[in-house]
């Protein structure tokens, strides 16, 4: 990291499984810094790719560095499965994008919350600031089942960092706040 002009902050939760949000995600190169802050951490993460960049030739590789397919046509049952995942693990972290994809959305999907809510572990924020070139943990959040608490703390928590594409970064509201 320190050889691309990036630092590392923030400490490893003493915790064993989580929902790892990672965020703002706008660029192709958020995933080789992702993991490269993971190394630094010396943390075993799994995470949530496109079922396309799993074909071969690469395809073997990115499962071996903790890629999960995902076919987005089809997500129905995923937040159930890896609940369930989370639920019987001894060890496991899951990062996940609650934008879903590099453009730009006028909110964040809620996966993630429901995922943490359901297999009953902590949230853990992860991010890459391409403002300041630090990728880091910090806020450490467990679903209070207050949604607009919870992502006021996430707001806060995620209002200055910026995405490789600041034009990218999505809104950080879930659509469940505005029917709520």
């Amino acid at each position: 990291m320190w050889l691309t002009g990036w630092s590392i902050e923030g400490e490893v939760p003493p915790i064993s499984k989580a929902v790892v949000i990672a965020a703002p995600h706008t660029s192709n190169w958020d995933l080789p810094h992702m993991l490269a802050a993971s190394f630094v951490f010396q943390l075993q993460v799994s995470w949530f790719g496109k079922h396309t960049l799993f074909r071969p030739p690469f395809g073997w590789l990115l499962e071996r560095l903790g890629g999960l397919p995902v076919d987005r046509s089809a997500p129905r049952g995923l937040v159930g499965e890896v609940a369930a995942k989370l639920k019987a693990a001894d060890r496991l972290l899951i990062a996940v994008s609650p934008e879903g994809t590099r453009s730009r959305r006028d909110h964040w999907k809620s996966g993630f919350y429901r995922i943490a809510e359901e297999a009953q572990v902590p949230i853990v924020c992860g991010y890459l600031d391409y403002a300041r070139r630090r990728a880091g943990l910090g806020l450490v959040l467990v679903p209070s089942g207050d949604l607009h608490a919870d992502m006021d703390r996430l707001r806060a928590f995620y209002g200055g960092m910026r995405g490789r594409h600041p034009d990218l970064e999505s809104v950080i509201r879930l659509k469940e706040e505005g029917a709520a």
